[in-house]
This record gives C-alpha cells, structure tokens and sequence, in this order.
C-alpha cells in the first residue's frame, strides 16, 4: 500500500516558531537599560556607603555639632535643588512613555524640559556654594560643615555626569537614534538619574533636615 504523502506531511511535527529576540526589541526585556549602567550605579551606591560611614561616625564622635548644623545651612537652597531633581526625574519619565509609543518629537520636548530643569540643580548649587561662604561655612566652620561639604561636592560630580548624559541622549533623540523598539541609552540615563535623586533625598535629610 502506497503512503499518502499528505498524512505523512500532517504528521510530521512543526518546527517551533523561533522565540523573539530581546536584544532586537527592548520592550521583551524585563531589565530597562543597559545591564552596564546597573553594575555603575552598584558602584555609586558602594561608593556613597562608605561617604555615609563618614557621616555617621563623623556624627557618632561630635553629636552637637550635628544638631545644631542643619540650622546653618541655606534650607531654601537644599528645597530648590530636591524639586529640581525630583522635577527632572518626573519629565524623564514622561520622555520615556513617549518614546515607547514611538512619539519622538513629544519625547524630545520632555528631554529637553527634563535637562532645563534639571540644570537648575548646579545654578543653585553654585547661588549656595557663595551664600556659603559668605556666611562662613568653609572648611574651618567645624566638622559638621567639612562633611557636608564632602558628601555634597561628590553628589554634585555624579549629578553633573547625569545631566552631561541628558544633553547627549537629547542630541541623540533629536538625530533619530532611539526608536520604540529600541531606546536603552534613554532608558539608563533615566535609571541613573533616579538612583543619583535618591542619594540626593538622602543627603538632604541628613544635611538640611534631620541633622
């Protein structure tokens, strides 16, 4: 008996359809951003552990000057620069959404926002730095104030790194670089600048609030 080649065809099992690739559409991967810019904020986080051990042993060995150094500082300062990290954060966030819904010309307006505001942070730091010194906070002011100064001049350098990576991911967008599809550069950068927001909350409750 000849076999039918038709059932021999239907009963030969499909081949799998091959599984979508990750590395060709972003949205299939659960890690937003490049897994290298997640190992450099381990790092910033490591590195600002040891800045906080300072801190505190600082603040264990001379309590009172820790109490009474908030009062000190330039509050209204430290209040600007929290909004304006926080504020810029938000807009990254709103950059993203667009551009995940392949809205470029929207996302570029949020980057571009996000980066203005976000630019704020070193104009203020810089206002506070001279109100600083006018007020007399510089390294003979006592412990309170050369911790202070330590940890924030070191936020400062990582914050100015993020928004370096603002104008260069916005140069980008406007280029035509990222797509929905694919957008991992816009991705780090809004992951960095949220773990530098964070240690920045930190330090303000530690400096400005509840020294």
């Amino acid at each position: 008996m000849t076999p039918n080649p038709d059932l021999a065809l239907s009963a030969t099992p499909s081949a799998a359809a091959p599984a979508p690739d990750a590395a060709v559409d972003q949205r299939l991967d659960p890690i937003p951003g490049h897994r290298a810019m997640w190992v450099g904020i381990c790092l910033e986080f490591v590195e600002f552990a040891v800045f906080f051990a300072v801190y505190f042993s600082a603040r264990w060995h001379y309590p009172e000057a820790f109490q009474t150094g908030a009062s000190k500082l330039w509050t209204a300062g430290g209040v600007a620069i929290t909004l304006a990290m926080v504020t810029s954060g938000w807009l990254l966030t709103r950059a993203l959404a667009a551009m995940a819904e392949d809205r470029r010309r929207a996302a570029l307006r949020w980057m571009l926002a996000a980066l203005a505001v976000g630019a704020l942070y070193p104009v203020t730091k810089l206002f506070e730095w001279r109100w600083n010194m006018a007020h007399g906070l510089d390294a003979t002011a006592g412990v309170f104030v050369v911790v202070y100064w330590y940890l924030t001049i070191n936020h400062f350098i990582h914050a100015s790194w993020g928004l370096l990576g603002m104008a260069w991911c916005s140069a980008r967008l406007y280029a035509g670089q990222y797509s929905a599809a694919d957008h991992r550069g816009l991705q780090s950068l809004a992951v960095y600048w949220h773990a530098t927001d964070l240690v920045w909350l930190m330090l303000f409750g530690l400096f400005y609030a509840y020294a």
